[in-house]
């Protein structure tokens, strides 16, 4: 895991909040069905709460999803049992909670505190599994063969009961010095196992560090994290309770998929070219997804080749299903069907799609509630994924002009991810009598000046990455002059030194 921090002064992202419209509070209604649904005894389902299952998550959080146990099978293979808190149960529907999960559609993060999908007696109490606490979930008991195949899959609402929170930083520096915790001491081996299996079916993963904003005394600091070996294993259980709810949907003929095309030829074949110039050594019959699992993108040219594979990851949708399934119901970054189960504090597809796995794997009728939501859930989980991007993506980026505010004119280090593409001609070849000749612009008016060229650019320190104008040489380091840092329209933009 690769952290590098650098300390901003007091920023306000109130501003950011309203321009996103994101709401302040619940109404009275919708808080006080939470209220009184926390209050509320547990329903009468099997208690599970013999399994010492742990949560894993960032330290700070307490909207905790899942939790795991991890065990071998007599004969061989593992026991992968996966609890997902059963959000289903504490809100109504037809409510006014669930009313405004739909208006809200998934949490929002913010550095100065997110915009939950429930109320946080919800989120972060009654539904939450916190440890040593009794929490109602939907427990997920997938066995594996030794090479870490899926033989067999079983779903059931459960009484659960977590034993610790870990969070990532600890459990890797307890995997490094080989003193895991029991619950989760088989997770390296699994995690590498299904890892392995889905490089082999042609998944792909872009291990590009994330910039994140955190609070530090009165101010915040910027951050570059990429994931730890540890926390890419904890996302494989993720990944394998997805596909085994698709696979259930698809039999099932009903359900909702997080679908994505696969990489297009051509697209791959665009990349294949830049990967010698790039210095990516890229053998024949290794898929795109084996070359990015080789590569530390902490290298400038390492990265620059993983930012050029970000262009195959486009297209990722929410596809719902009543009957016939989709003629593509795969997702392209993971190579299989695939669905969001594992989240459904934090997302409202997940509830759904869950209580649909539940009622197909009990040989039941899939509940009206759930089954009227499906069609509805694509356009509302595309436009929240949307706020929750921009508000992400907002806030790094209004660290970094304040970060730079008072740094304009200094000359930083930076390597060169990403150079613009060459733009086609808008002139009209002059024509006689045309008293306009080749300044005319196709369409009308005069020519607009050629765009500057340019591209994005990686700071070294701080960990800054903007737009930079200049001829940029691809996968090189180069030192970039600041030209402006305005924190109002949190923009901020290099010109090569």
């Amino acid at each position: 895991m690769v952290i590098r921090r650098v300390l901003a002064p007091r920023i306000d992202f109130g501003a950011l909040r309203r321009e996103l419209g994101l709401p302040e509070g619940f109404p009275a209604a919708a808080q006080r069905e939470a209220e009184e649904s926390a209050a509320a005894p547990l329903p009468a389902v099997a208690d599970r709460t013999d399994v010492p299952f742990v949560t894993l998550d960032p330290a700070a959080s307490r909207d905790l999803d899942q939790a795991m146990h991890l065990a071998r099978r007599p004969g061989g293979g593992f026991r992968v049992r996966y609890a997902i808190a059963d959000v289903a149960t504490h809100v109504r529907p037809g409510g006014a909670l669930e009313e405004e999960t739909w208006r809200r559609g998934q949490t929002v993060y913010l550095p100065d505190g997110n915009v939950p999908l429930h109320p946080h007696t919800l989120s972060e109490g009654a539904a939450s599994l916190l440890p040593d606490a009794e929490r109602a979930a939907v427990l997920w008991t997938i066995d594996l063969d030794a090479d870490g195949g899926t033989v067999g899959v079983a779903v059931e609402r459960a009484r659960v009961r977590s034993r610790a929170k870990l969070d990532y930083v600890g459990v890797q520096r307890a995997a490094d010095a080989g003193r895991l915790p029991e619950p989760i001491a088989l997770l390296p081996e699994i995690g590498a196992l299904l890892t392995a299996r889905g490089l082999r079916r042609g998944a792909v993963n872009l291990p590009l560090p994330e910039q994140d904003v955190e609070p530090d005394g009165d101010g915040w600091r910027l951050v570059l994290r990429g994931p730890g070996p540890m926390e890419e294993h904890n996302a494989q259980i993720s990944l394998l309770t997805g596909m085994a709810a698709a696979d259930i949907m698809l039999a099932g003929r009903i359900g909702l998929l997080r679908t994505m095309p696969a990489p297009k030829p051509e697209a791959v074949d665009r990349l294949r070219l830049a990967a010698g110039p790039l210095g990516v050594h890229w053998p024949a019959g290794m898929s795109v997804g084996e070359v990015l699992a080789g590569l530390d993108a902490a290298q400038p040219r390492a990265a620059a080749f993983i930012d050029q594979a970000a262009e195959l990851m486009r297209g990722a949708a929410y596809t719902a299903f009543d009957g016939q399934p989709p003629e593509q119901p795969a997702h392209g970054g993971v190579a299989a069907a695939y669905a969001h189960v594992t989240a459904p504090l934090r997302r409202l597809a997940d509830r759904y799609a869950t209580e649909v796995c539940l009622a197909l794997h009990e040989g039941r009728e899939v509940p009206d509630w759930a089954r009227a939501a499906l069609p509805r859930l694509p356009e509302t989980m595309t436009s929240t994924d949307r706020t929750a991007s921009a508000a992400a993506r907002g806030a790094v980026e209004l660290a970094e002009a304040v970060l730079l505010e008072h740094r304009v004119g200094e000359t930083f280090e930076a390597a060169v991810l990403d150079v613009d593409a060459p733009r086609p001609s808008t002139e009209v070849p002059r024509q006689p009598g045309d008293s306009t000749g080749p300044d005319r612009a196709q369409g009308n008016g005069p020519a607009k000046p050629p765009r500057r060229p340019g591209g994005t650019v990686a700071l070294d320190h701080p960990p800054v990455r903007a737009r930079c104008l200049g001829e940029l040489p691809l996968g090189e380091r180069v030192s970039v002059r600041l030209v402006s840092a305005d924190p109002t329209h949190r923009k901020v933009l290099f010109e090569r030194a």
